[in-house]
């Protein structure tokens, strides 16, 4: 029996784990208007020293490490303004590692694994990459995560990103977007939790996912230690504030930051999301 949601009230995180030592400085998290990161920190009288990170380029890392609930995430958001998004194919790459090495003129702000897939690193559900559409739209039932509906679709053209459940989807969009990519299940569904998720159940996986904001800016988020599904949403719910969210994977999980040098390099990967510098 599922149990009730609490909705969290705070919308900051604190970037150290455990409570606040008395008179001892403590670190949050805040996200200005222009989407860059906001370091606070309290001297420990209580007076706030705010200091902006750099907008998101070729030396500045559009990362961040984040603690919420006691779980250590990555956070990573691309910007419109900023940044473009592409989808590649897993095969021949398998691995960001092989992925750098053939884009060596490109200037990738960051990458994720993009979806599920099958053995040969092909893509089992809605795959775009260059407006050329790969794998049709899934919209069978079956076993395991990406039939745990409402699965989604991440998608977009042109700076504009959206995400929606399949059948919304397949009844709103006609026109082909220039990259897409089709998992599940879908974290948020216009601002609620998944139906079929607790508020912080025994499934506990390393996990990926995606959520857009109300600006249009795309939050990339991967778990750094083993998380619930209902936990991970509420991330994208109280922190992101990403009406919709979906997941994207979990186990092999895996992002490149090449600003901060971090590579995952655990796990053969299928598709891949590639956020680049414009």
């Amino acid at each position: 029996m599922k149990r009730t949601l609490l909705a969290l009230a705070p919308a900051m995180l604190i970037l150290a784990c455990g409570p606040k030592p008395e008179g001892e400085a403590v670190t949050t998290l805040e996200f200005g208007e222009n989407g860059t990161k906001i370091v606070r920190n309290d001297n420990g009288t209580g007076e706030q020293v705010g200091v902006e990170a750099p907008p998101a380029g070729s030396n500045a890392s559009a990362c961040e490490k984040v603690t919420f609930e006691e779980i250590a995430l990555t956070h990573c958001i691309a910007d419109p303004a900023l940044h473009q998004i592409t989808t590649v194919l897993g095969d021949p790459y398998r691995g960001f590692a092989q992925l750098a090495k053939a884009r060596k003129g490109a200037d990738p702000a960051f990458a994720m694994n993009g979806c599920m897939f099958d053995a040969a690193g092909k893509p089992i559900g809605y795959y775009v990459e260059r407006s050329e559409r790969l794998k049709e739209l899934s919209t069978a039932d079956g076993p395991g995560n990406f039939h745990l509906k409402p699965n989604g679709v991440f998608y977009g053209s042109d700076g504009e990103w959206r995400i929606r459940a399949t059948q919304s989807f397949l009844g709103n969009v006609s026109d082909r977007p220039k990259f897409g990519t089709q998992s599940g299940p879908m974290l948020l569904i216009d601002g609620k939790l998944h139906p079929e998720f607790s508020q912080d159940g025994p499934s506990r996986q390393i996990r990926n996912g995606v959520g857009v904001d109300g600006k249009g800016r795309a939050h990339f988020v991967i778990a750094d230690a083993p998380v619930s599904f209902g936990k991970f949403a509420r991330f994208f719910r109280d922190v992101a504030n990403t009406p919709n969210a979906l997941f994207l994977d979990g186990n092999v999980s895996s992002l490149w930051d090449p600003a901060s040098g971090r590579m995952d390099t655990h796990a053969p990967l299928g598709p891949l999301i590639v956020v680049e510098n414009k």
